[in-house]
């Protein structure tokens, strides 16, 4: 084994004792259910289910998502399905989504004594690694007990691959217990073949995610009510992307008075704090999760509430997808392309370099600098929306060229599950 994966081993098994405080400092920041502490230490809150059962985990609530097809499909071939994440944002959002016959539980932490105990309880007998957030001892923990692994939609980023690099039979000692590694990109599959860890390109399961769900009754009373007002979304966005908004919005006002900017923070717990910014900017704000909709002189709508994104993508033709000017390395296009909107975004999109390197190749999407920029590319737009609807016809192409085989995934998955001794 080696060394430095001997070392990261070593300090997992003694560690127990400082899993805990850290848990309780990270439930002082809101970053833990209080309710589910114990999860995260390995005690399962609910009975494991009768059957075989299939274990997918990822890191949040992108991964959460992407991975619904996958759970879908397992479904209907009979399994039990177990999903894992770290965050209290994609518990909540895989609350509402996912269907009877799978469970949520958060991911232990990766300490000896925590993974035994999830392991002991759960017994999967097929685990499945979504994106990139891979946990030396729960890897080998798991693929030690004889459990088939896969790990598809694999990413790494440039830094974690100059990390991987410099350990790199650790890298191999870890990655190379899956059994099946499909990448969700070429550079992801490039890199590994230089740490020595055999893989496939396989396409992007969050292409296979159908449009985000809206109440219909609802869309359609929102949708007469706005008509009138040229509807723009800042979606997901984070900190400092707020300002770079207003200054796109007021721009946008000055070409088009009864413009509307739907603001949706990817944390809507900054609620308060964004629309004192909005305040100060000189706008007024309705407030969504206050029952509010914004007016004729209300010039944002700040969406600070949870699961209605397939309400602002139908509602907003025009999207701007945030963590793309913060440094946060974007998120995903899909879903506002499936709704038939145009997508603008920032220069840092390393989360979907591929993808948003195809959108460009095509005009699928408008790369802009700052909310000047911002504004002045959706001026254009709302004054000749026939530029916007080629855009997003574009990007619908590059989006149907990247759905994986999921008939694909599902026949390999059988032959590494049937691979069990």
């Amino acid at each position: 084994m080696a060394l430095a994966l001997s070392l990261y081993l070593g300090l997992s098994r003694v560690a127990g004792p400082l899993a805990g405080p850290l848990l309780r400092r990270r439930l002082k920041r809101g970053k833990e259910d209080p309710d589910r502490l114990g999860e995260r230490m390995g005690h399962a809150t609910l009975p494991r289910p009768a059957g075989r059962l299939v274990w997918l985990h990822g890191a949040s609530v992108g991964e959460a998502v992407s991975m619904m097809p996958l759970v879908e499909r397992l479904l209907a071939e009979g399994w039990c399905v177990l999903m894992t994440t770290g965050t209290v944002t994609s518990a909540a959002r895989a609350a509402r989504m996912l269907p009877d016959g799978a469970v949520h539980q958060f991911v232990p932490v990766d300490t000896h004594a925590a993974v035994a105990r999830f392991l002991d309880h759960w017994r999967p007998d097929l685990a499945i690694w979504i994106e990139s957030e891979l946990w030396p001892r729960l890897v080998t923990a798991t693929a030690a007990r004889g459990v088939p692994m896969a790990w598809l939609n694999a990413r790494l980023s440039e830094k974690s691959v100059a990390g991987w690099r410099r350990f790199p039979t650790t890298a191999r000692a870890v990655m190379g217990a899956f059994g099946v590694v499909r990448t969700q990109d070429h550079a992801t599959h490039d890199a590994l073949t230089v740490l020595g860890i055999v893989s496939e390109y396989g396409g992007n399961l969050k292409a296979l995610v159908p449009a985000p769900p809206c109440d219909a009754v609802e869309y359609e009373t929102l949708a007469r009510a706005l008509a009138w007002r040229p509807t723009w979304l800042a979606a997901s966005t984070h900190e400092g992307e707020e300002a770079s908004a207003l200054i796109a919005h007021a721009r946008v006002q000055a070409a088009h008075p009864d413009a509307l900017l739907i603001l949706a923070p990817r944390h809507p717990d900054r609620a308060d704090e964004i629309a004192a910014k909005i305040a100060a900017a000189g706008m007024t704000v309705a407030h969504r999760s206050r029952g509010e909709v914004a007016s004729a002189d209300t010039p944002v709508w700040l969406a600070d509430s949870m699961g209605e994104m397939g309400l602002w993508y139908r509602l907003a033709p025009l999207v701007f997808v945030g963590g793309s000017l913060a440094p946060r390395g974007g998120h995903t296009p899909f879903e506002p392309i499936a709704c038939g909107a145009a997508v603008l975004h920032g220069p840092d999109t390393r989360n979907f370099a591929e993808i948003y390197r195809a959108l460009a190749d095509v005009g699928g999407a408008v790369e802009v600098a700052n909310g000047e920029a911002l504004g002045d590319a959706l001026s254009a737009w709302m004054t000749d929306p026939s530029q916007w609807r080629a855009t997003n016809a574009a990007a619908a192409r590059v989006h149907a060229a990247a759905r994986p085989d999921l008939d694909g995934v599902m026949e390999t998955l059988a032959s590494l599950a049937g691979s069990k001794a």
